[in-house]
C-alpha cells in the first residue's frame, strides 16, 4: 500500500480531496492527536449509493454545512506571555472560524477538540454564549488589574455567525460599561454595526481597530479567504472606522512569498488612502497541521507556482516550512524575509504609517455597581 501525506496507507481506489465551494481547506485532514484515519474510497459502483450513472462524477465530498456547538468554558480571558505579541490577555467568542482562511494559524487549535484543523475548523464552530457574563465576573475579581484586552486574537470576532448570535456585541457592552481598554482585529465589515459602542470608547482613548487585508486580488481572496469580506469592502470598512474617529491599523498579513508579497506596497497605499493610522505585517506561519493543509491548497489552486512558493518560504524559515522560535516566527529570516520586511518599513515611512497606535488608557477602568451593591461614598 502507498503511504499518503497524512501518514496512513491508501490504494489506487482512494478518492482525491478537492476544493469545496465556499470553503478554504482541501479535505478534512485528521488532527495530530487523532488515532483513526478516514479515507474515501471508490467502490466501483459509480456513486455512493450504487445507483448513480457511471457518467456522473462521484460526490467526493458531501455538502458541507456549518454546525454550532455551545462551549462550556468557565473562564473567558486567555493569558499569554509571548514577547511576539503586544498584549497579554484576549477574549475569543468563537472557536473555529467560518471565514475559512486557508492560512489561519489558529487551525491547529481545533485538534485539541478532536476535530480536524481543515474543514472542521471552518464548519464546526464552538460558540461562547456565556462569554459576556463570564467576562464581567472576571473583570470584577478583586485581584484584576486592567490592560488592553484583545478581542479576536485567535479567530475573527465578527465571523458570519456573529450577525445572529451577537456575542461580540455583548462583550463590547461589558467592556464599555467597565471602561476597559480593548483592541479589535477583524476582516469583517460587521464591525461597523457596533460603531455606537466603539466610537465613544475610542473618543475616550479606550478602543482601536485593525483590519486584516491579505490581498487586493478578488480572485485570490475568493480562494484563500472564501467567506470573508472582499478586499474592497474591507477598505471601505477601514475608511468608515477612520471617519468615526477610531484609531485604525491595517494588518497586511500574512505575507506569502511568491503568491501575495508583490502586493504589499499596494495594500499599504490603499489603506493609507482609506485613513489607516498605522500598519503591521506577519510572514506566513505554518504550525503543525497547517503545513499539509496549506500545501494541499496550493497544489489544487496554484499548481504552477506551488513549488516556488514553498521554496521561498523555506528560504525564510531556515530550510523548513515553519519556525516557531520567539523573535523569528512572525518575521522569518534570510534574504527573502529581510527584503519583505525592508519593503514594509520603507513603504510605511513613505505613507506615514510608521507612527503606531496611540496608547490606550487603563486608568479609567471602573467596574459598575451590580444591582443591590452598596454605593461608594467617594
Amino acid at each position: 500500500m502507498e503511504q499518503g501525506a497524512s501518514g496512513f496507507p491508501f490504494g489506487d481506489d482512494a478518492l482525491p480531496d478537492h476544493a469545496v465551494k465556499g470553503r478554504g481547506a482541501i479535505g478534512n485532514r485528521p488532527g495530530r492527536f487523532e488515532t483513526l484515519r478516514h479515507v474515501a474510497l471508490d467502490d466501483g459502483w459509480g456513486g455512493w449509493d450504487g445507483g448513480a450513472p457511471e457518467s456522473e462524477e462521484p460526490p467526493h465530498t458531501p455538502p458541507v454545512v456549518t454546525t454550532l456547538t455551545a462551549d462550556t468554558s468557565r473562564t473567558v480571558i486567555a493569558r499569554n506571555d509571548s514577547p511576539d505579541v503586544p498584549f497579554d490577555r484576549s477574549v475569543n467568542p468563537y472557536r473555529g472560524c467560518e471565514h475559512g482562511c486557508v492560512y489561519c494559524f489558529a487551525r491547529p487549535s481545533h485538534a485539541y477538540l478532536d476535530l480536524s484543523p481543515a474543514l472542521d475548523f471552518e464548519t464546526r464552530i464552538l460558540t461562547k454564549p456565556e462569554a459576556p457574563r463570564l467576562l464581567a465576573e472576571e473583570l470584577r475579581h478583586p485581584g484584576y488589574h486592567p490592560a488592553p484586552l484583545a478581542l479576536g486574537s485567535n479567530t475573527d470576532p465578527y465571523q458570519p455567525v456573529e450577525r445572529r448570535l451577537k456575542i461580540t456585541r455583548g462583550l463590547l457592552e461589558v467592556i464599555s460599561a467597565f471602561s476597559h481598554p480593548v483592541t479589535i482585529v477583524t476582516k469583517s465589515a460587521l464591525v461597523l454595526r457596533d460603531l455606537d459602542i466603539i466610537a465613544p470608547m475610542a473618543a475616550r482613548g479606550l478602543a482601536n481597530v485593525a483590519i486584516s487585508i491579505t490581498t487586493l486580488d478578488d480572485g485570490l481572496a475568493r480562494r484563500m479567504e472564501p467567506r470573508a469580506a472582499t478586499p474592497a469592502r474591507r477598505l471601505e470598512t477601514l475608511a468608515a472606522l477612520s471617519r468615526a474617529g477610531i484609531p485604525t491599523a491595517v494588518m497586511a498579513s500574512p505575507m506569502i512569498p511568491g503568491l501575495s508579497d508583490h502586493e504589499l506596497e499596494r495594500i499599504l497605499e490603499a489603506a493609507a488612502e482609506a485613513g489607516a493610522d498605522t500598519a503591521g505585517t506577519i510572514l506566513l506561519r505554518l504550525p503543525h497541521e497547517l503545513k499539509p493543509i496549506f500545501t494541499d491548497w496550493l497544489d489544487v489552486h496554484f499548481p504552477d507556482r506551488a513549488r516556488r512558493v514553498l521554496n521561498l518560504l523555506r528560504q525564510c524559515r531556515a530550510g523548513e516550512l515553519n519556525e516557531g522560535g520567539f523573535g523569528r516566527r512572525m518575521t522569518g529570516g534570510g534574504v527573502v524575509a529581510a527584503m519583505i520586511n525592508r519593503r514594509f518599513r520603507l513603504a510605511c515611512k513613505r505613507l506615514g504609517l510608521e507612527r503606531g497606535m496611540p496608547d490606550l488608557d487603563c486608568e479609567q477602568f471602573n467596574p459598575p455597581p451590580r444591582p443591590g451593591d452598596q454605593l461608594s461614598l467617594f
